[in-house]
Order: C-alpha cells, then sequence, then structure tokens
C-alpha cells in the first residue's frame, strides 16, 4: 500500500480529485488531497497576500498531520508549480512525483516566468478591480462558487520555485499530457521531459481536466507507480 498527495490547480479544489481519491482509497492506499490556503474548501481564507510559499506550507503540514513517511505526490495545472516547491524540500522522502498537465517550473522560475503574453495581460486585466486576486482565464463574468471554484492570488503566480539538490532524489517521474486542449501552456513541459529522458511519459486524450475526462487511465498510472 502507498500513500499519496494530489495538489489541484489554480482558482479551483481539491473536488476534481474525488474519483481518484475515492478509488486509490477503496484499494487500500491512503491519500490526502490537498487544501490550499484560499482555494476550494478554503475559500473564505481568500485575501491578496497569499504566496506560493504559503500553499507549499500547506502542503508540507498537511503530509506531516497525516504521519506520511515516504509518499507519491501529484499535482495538476498549478499544482506543478507547488509540487515541484515540496519536492526541493522532501525530495527524499517522495518515491514518484507525478505532473498531470502541469506547469514545471526551473530552478527561479515563477508561473509568470513559463507562461506568455496572453496569461500574462490575465492577470493583470482581471484584478484591476480585485487588486491582487486574479479571475480564471476566460471568465470575463466571472462569479465565485463557494468551496469549487474563486478567484486566485497573484502572488502564487508570481512568486519563484527554487531548488535545493533534495528534487533530485525522486526516483521516479512522470509527466501526463492532455492532447485536446488547445491551445495549451503545456507542451512544452511534455516535450522537455521527453527530451530530458529519465520520465515515464503519457499522453492523454482528454481535456485539461484529466481527472474527469480519462479517470481509469490516470488511476492506472497511480497504481502503477505505487507497485
Amino acid at each position: 500500500m502507498a500513500d499519496y498527495v494530489l495538489v489541484h490547480g489554480a482558482w479551483g479544489g481539491g473536488h476534481g480529485y474525488e474519483r481518484l481519491a475515492g478509488e486509490l482509497r477503496e484499494g487500500g492506499h491512503r491519500v490526502v488531497v490537498a487544501a490550499l490556503t484560499g482555494l476550494g474548501v478554503r475559500s473564505d481564507e481568500l485575501h491578496p497576500g497569499i504566496t506560493l510559499t504559503d500553499h507549499v506550507n500547506d502542503v508540507c503540514e498537511q503530509i506531516e498531520a497525516a504521519g506520511f513517511d515516504r509518499f507519491i505526490l501529484a499535482g495538476h495545472s498549478y499544482g506543478g508549480m507547488v509540487i515541484t516547491a515540496v519536492a526541493a524540500r522532501l525530495g527524499a522522502r517522495i518515491d514518484a512525483i507525478a505532473y498531470i498537465d502541469a506547469f514545471l517550473p526551473g530552478d527561479g522560475e515563477s508561473l509568470w516566468d513559463i507562461t506568455g503574453e496572453f496569461e500574462h495581460a490575465w492577470y493583470i486585466d482581471s484584478q484591476k478591480w480585485t487588486p491582487g486576486l486574479v479571475a480564471p482565464i476566460g471568465s470575463v463574468d466571472f462569479t465565485p462558487v463557494p468551496g469549487q471554484v474563486g478567484r486566485h492570488p497573484l502572488l502564487t503566480l508570481t512568486e519563484a520555485v527554487r531548488y535545493t539538490g533534495e528534487e533530485a532524489k525522486i526516483p521516479r517521474r512522470v509527466y501526463v499530457f492532455a492532447t485536446g486542449w488547445q491551445p495549451t501552456p503545456f507542451k512544452r513541459f511534455s516535450e522537455q521531459v521527453q527530451a530530458e529522458g529519465g520520465w515515464d511519459h503519457h499522453d492523454s486524450e482528454a481535456s485539461h481536466f484529466v481527472m474527469a475526462d480519462q479517470p481509469e487511465q490516470l488511476l492506472g498510472i497511480m497504481l502503477e507507480l505505487a507497485s
């Protein structure tokens, strides 16, 4: 049996992992679905001062509270930023790390650094009337749904990840690339890991939300990491 830590993306919450987490638990595994400050079930804590470090602290604290010694770590979308920074702290305890159509920053890179002009314009323009809080991309007339989807703190998108050497201690790395979402900012990371070698790479015939569109494929990938 294995322990899993699942980190969701921007604007949303952990409910996107409900099926995956449930099926892993049914198989006897323990699962933490991270609850990030200001997002999802913690949306009532949202404020403009939340940083990437706050979200990394959230995950590390929840790992310790669950009593996990070794674990498999997965992140979706913005969650790739979070799990990379967690890996830089706890890499020696991580059996495998999985990026699910997720951002993969290099040392010293923020999410701002690895996105383009379209995203930058959205991050700035959409927080014009809610300073420091960014609306979901493409949602011009956005109304938050408490507990599910809300605005996202801008500072988490501008703070960089620092490598420490711990991240290099993780023995297995997986990237899952959603082929059914265009235009996608994630193709460059899919190509990067394939060029690097040493990664397991999976194409998924899915929109960005692989968990909903290809649940059986994703479950199989996650279970294989525990074998």
